[in-house]
């Protein structure tokens, strides 16, 4: 059966995502985890450091300018990284339910340079968070940051992560088991979660204090 945008989106709903063993690979697979990470929206942690560089603005934030090119790099060899599980039907896919509205980025750039980011698709009131890459100090990280202080706002309650790396654990994020997971879901799912705010802009100000006011 040909796997297409409706069939991702409710895979998505019952708790399941799509996976691939390469990027040429065309083969996809769809996986349950028995323990599934998440980021806490009331118990995000910010580190002071990284509060600071916010703070900074050393990096311009945008929403959803940039897509395809976030998802290619998050596609791409990094250190630490020789393959990914991203392949070109998971990216086309992607790129289809963003056209539509329910696949995101939130993107750091200096200048003209796209210099780190992450993605994820919006259902209700749950994100559910892909990838992210990063070419420059904390780029990622402020990303995250903006992207946590937009579902505090605009009203999501769960921030699903999949699988947990050290990376995550230094903001909170922890496991809990498929059942557990399954009833955040179902109930953030209920929700209207707003993504684009109704578009209105924020500043680094305003992210900082939502997350200090729900963390």
């Amino acid at each position: 059966m040909k796997i297409t945008p409706d069939i991702v989106l409710k895979a998505y709903a019952t708790g399941i995502f799509p996976m691939s063993e390469g990027r040429d690979n065309r083969e996809m697979f769809w996986v349950d985890p028995e323990q599934r990470g998440i980021l806490p929206l009331d118990g995000f942690h910010l580190p002071r450091r990284l509060r600071r560089t916010v703070r900074g603005d050393p990096y311009a934030i945008r929403i959803d300018s940039a897509f395809e090119a976030v998802m290619t790099a998050c596609a791409s060899p990094a250190t630490g990284r020789w393959t990914t599980w991203i392949n070109r039907e998971i990216q086309d896919l992607f790129t289809e339910l963003h056209h539509r509205g329910h696949a995101h980025s939130v993107e750091a750039w200096a200048g003209d340079e796209l210099v780190g980011g992450l993605y994820g698709i919006a259902l209700g009131g749950a994100f559910f968070g892909e990838s992210m890459f990063n070419r420059r100090t904390d780029a990622s990280k402020v990303a995250l940051v903006h992207l946590v202080g937009r579902l505090h706002m605009g009203g999501f309650e769960l921030l699903d992560t999949q699988f947990i790396t050290d990376h995550l654990r230094q903001f909170g994020a922890v496991e809990i088991s498929r059942d557990s997971y399954h009833s955040r879901l179902e109930s953030a799912l209920s929700l209207a979660g707003d993504f684009w705010l109704s578009g209105k802009s924020l500043s680094s100000a305003s992210i900082l204090q939502s997350i200090t006011q729900t963390s």
